[in-house]
């Protein structure tokens, strides 16, 4: 099993919107509303890093109102 984070950042105004339909997505266990550089983080777990790095591209960013992700796998 592969763990991840997933760092968001999101149009003005846009993350209260997003974070539901972000804790929707199937690989998703966790997402919370952060301060900082990014808006949202996003906690993944899949069975392959592909299917995070799937997660991340065909799942959070096809979200509208989503300007930029960074995933970290977390090697713990």
């Amino acid at each position: 099993m592969v763990h991840a984070f997933i760092m968001i950042k999101t149009a003005a105004g846009k993350s209260e919107g997003l974070l539901a339909a972000i804790r929707d997505l199937e690989r998703v266990s966790e997402a919370h509303i952060v301060a900082g550089n990014y808006d949202i983080i996003a906690e993944v777990d899949a069975p392959e890093v592909y299917d995070v790095l799937e997660s991340a591209s065909s799942g959070v960013q096809a979200l509208e109102g989503v300007t930029d992700t960074k995933t970290y796998i977390a090697l713990d």
